[in-house]
């Protein structure tokens, strides 16, 4: 099978395509023709290099939807020709705090095309539990397109920041994928949304998926724009990817009892909080990333229904990985970069 690959750490250039044998499912596992796959940032920090221990050559590609194509031992249920878009999470246990008894291992939280090989191929193996059917009527790239994005926004606003109607919300990051998502979740959830981004264009997207109100970090002094925007009320709830430039500014905007939910640090890992801010207004700062099997599905049933979409920026082959790193690394990307395999 053809596979777009690296086998070292790097820049884009160290991605390239290669003939793979084609692997054989194990026990509880399925082989997946792969119709459609997607970029995420996880991509991009994977093949630069994180600290964990990755297969190499390395297979990229979180997102994954197609069509089995065969079944591993002990696996019922599941039969070839199915559609299906794939759950990227695995143990997720290790989060929800389940715990296996002394003398079992644990197992640690762990995401499919970075701990394991991913979907930028023609063929993957999934776990036969992460998967869920694909109605007919929806794409494999629109479920390749909205599947981590999805999960992960789904707990961010429902999940961790606990969104009501009514309430007032501020997403950062606005062109990014989850952020696109968090956008449509927020307005479907009866919120009033607030997002900040970067030039007209992007202003103008944003609203289209339904923000409310838009800042606009180039025309400068976010913070100024931001205080006039709110019109000298808070926010409830701040949905943060970017950490280190704004963070200040977000601790601020929080109306008391506000919640802070931090999935990201794309501007920097490392903060100042004044902490009066936190206490004088009983604020609440939670981290997140991805999400449970059941955040996955309602975030995937939200698609199905067609109440939110991942935004596609555009489509490419396996040939255009290499160029679809380099693209979402300059930070021209709005939404999703889906990858077809040949023939898909």
């Amino acid at each position: 099978m053809k596979a777009a690959i690296f086998a070292e750490n790097g820049g884009p250039e160290v991605i390239h395509v290669a003939e793979l044998e084609r692997p054989e499912p194990g026990p509880g596992q399925v082989r997946l023709d792969v119709r459609a796959s997607s970029l995420n940032h996880l991509d991009l920090w994977v093949r630069r290099g994180l600290p964990v221990e990755i297969p190499m050559p390395h297979v990229g590609g979180s997102d994954m939807a197609g069509v089995v194509d065969a079944v591993g031992a002990g696996v019922d249920g599941v039969r070839p020709g199915t559609r299906v878009v794939v759950d990227p999470s695995l143990d997720w246990g290790w989060v929800e705090g389940l715990r296996r008894g002394p003398g079992l291992h644990e197992p640690e939280f762990r995401v499919m095309g970075e701990h394991t090989q991913g979907g930028f191929a023609e063929y993957a193996i999934v776990p036969a539990d992460n998967l869920l059917a694909l109605p007919d009527h929806v794409s494999f790239q629109e479920a390749a397109a909205a599947g981590l994005v999805g999960v992960t926004a789904w707990r961010a606003v429902v999940g961790r920041g606990q969104l009501r109607a009514g309430e007032r919300v501020l997403v950062t990051g606005g062109s990014g994928g989850v952020s696109t998502m968090a956008i449509q979740i927020a307005r479907h959830a009866g919120a009033e949304v607030w997002v900040i981004t970067s030039g007209e264009d992007n202003g103008a997207r944003v609203r289209e998926l339904g923000a409310h109100h838009v800042i606009d970090r180039t025309a400068g002094d976010v913070k100024g724009q931001l205080r006039a925007s709110l019109g000298g009320r808070g926010v409830d709830l701040v949905v943060d990817s970017v950490g280190e430039a704004l963070w200040g500014t977000l601790v601020r905007a929080l109306a008391p009892g506000g919640r802070l939910v931090l999935y990201g640090a794309t501007t920097g890992p490392k903060v100042e909080t004044d902490l009066r801010h936190v206490f004088w207004k009983q604020l609440s700062i939670l981290g997140t990333t991805m999400g449970s099997p059941v955040e996955f599905r309602a975030a995937m049933e939200a698609v199905f229904r067609g109440d939110v979409a991942a935004p596609v920026h555009r489509v490419t082959d396996l040939d255009g990985v290499r160029g679809a790193h380099e693209e979402l690394e300059a930070g021209d990307v709005f939404g999703k970069i889906v990858v077809v395999p040949p023939g898909s």
